[in-house]
């Protein structure tokens, strides 16, 4: 027995030992210069505020459209700050039926509502010294939104089926990718929530602002996604560049991540070229009319376009553009004698 206890005490010491790594490396994975990745005057401001936000337990709200990296944010705010030991709680409103948004952020009793079979404790009190990320806020039910306001004021909860409160201690960050002072125009969001999340306001830019960070980030991404997959690190071809920056992105940064590993999976040579990144056909419109130029040279690049895309079957461009497949031909033609005329 005394042997077994021996063993489980060096056990114990074991695992707090790796915790501590396994802590120290997500902190090192958090600071600011490895994880928000860019030198544009945009990201320069973020880095400004983030670097603020770790100084106090103020409450941050992240604004920003999707995939622009707010829970990155509010990862680097958490773990650059004195609550970096503590847990950092991650819970996306949008997700949660509205039903059941009280239980997961304030726990439920025993016995409470159908399927409770076992006391649970919810994101406050799980986040304990440390943070609670919010996301997607504005998506909240307008019902509940009186209860997390006195959550928030008192810093305290009630878990569902008890009347006891419980005190709370967590930092608070949310993010969303509305306008929430609109939001309390049109009545779905409560004023005195509103002004009681606000805070210190951090908007992270789409990417389409950050200039050269969009070549930055995908030299990052194609990195990374070679190392993981044990593959020789490739550059990026002056004309892929072009590409890229050239794109509107739309979907910002989690879409540059995914199309810059499918160019990879892609690709054939050393380096990722034109033809290897395939952008989405939605916002190629706008992207050719940034330039200007005439009417026949935008109608040539849009049909150059649909070729690429169709593997140059000249029926199912006419039947996509609604012309006929002689129109087709002309064009394709126009745009031969064009680059001839080079």
């Amino acid at each position: 027995r005394l042997l077994n206890t021996i063993n489980n005490i060096r056990k114990n010491e074991g695992l707090k030992k790796r915790i501590v790594t396994l802590q120290k490396e997500v902190q090192g994975k958090y600071a600011f210069e490895k994880t928000i990745i860019g030198t544009s005057s945009a990201i320069k401001k973020v880095f400004e505020l983030i670097a603020k936000a770790t100084e106090t337990n103020i409450t941050v709200t992240i604004s920003g459209e999707t995939g622009t990296g707010k829970e990155v944010g509010a990862k680097a705010i958490h773990y650059n700050s004195p609550r970096k030991d503590k847990p950092f709680i991650a819970i996306n409103m949008a997700a949660i039926p509205s039903e059941l948004i009280e239980s997961e952020l304030f726990g439920h009793e025993r016995g409470s509502f159908t399927g409770a079979d076992v006391r649970r404790k919810g994101k406050f009190e799980e986040a304990e010294g440390g943070t609670l990320f919010l996301d997607e806020i504005g998506e909240m039910d307008i019902n509940f939104q009186a209860k997390l306001l006195r959550a928030l004021q008192e810093k305290e909860v009630t878990r569902v089926g008890s009347n006891l409160p419980i005190k709370v201690n967590c930092r608070i960050i949310v993010a969303t990718n509305k306008n929430l002072l609109e939001e309390v125009k049109k009545g779905k969001f409560r004023e005195d929530l509103y002004y009681r999340l606000f805070g210190l306001p951090i908007h992270l830019p789409p990417l389409r602002e950050r200039d050269s960070d969009i070549l930055l980030l995908a030299k990052y991404f194609i990195d990374n996604f070679c190392k993981e997959n044990s593959l020789p690190i490739k550059n990026i071809s002056e004309n892929a560049r072009k590409k890229l920056l050239s794109y509107r992105w739309p979907g910002n940064i989690r879409e540059l991540k995914s199309i810059v590993e499918l160019a990879i999976v892609m690709s054939s040579d050393k380096e990722l070229v034109e033809s290897d990144i395939s952008l989405s056909t939605t916002d190629a419109l706008p992207n050719v009319l940034t330039h200007e130029m005439t009417l026949r040279e935008y109608n040539r690049r849009i049909v150059n376009h649909y070729m690429e895309k169709c593997n140059d079957n000249t029926k199912l461009v006419a039947e996509k553009l609604g012309i006929g497949q002689t129109t087709v031909y002309r064009l394709l033609k126009e745009n031969q004698e064009f680059k001839n005329n080079l």
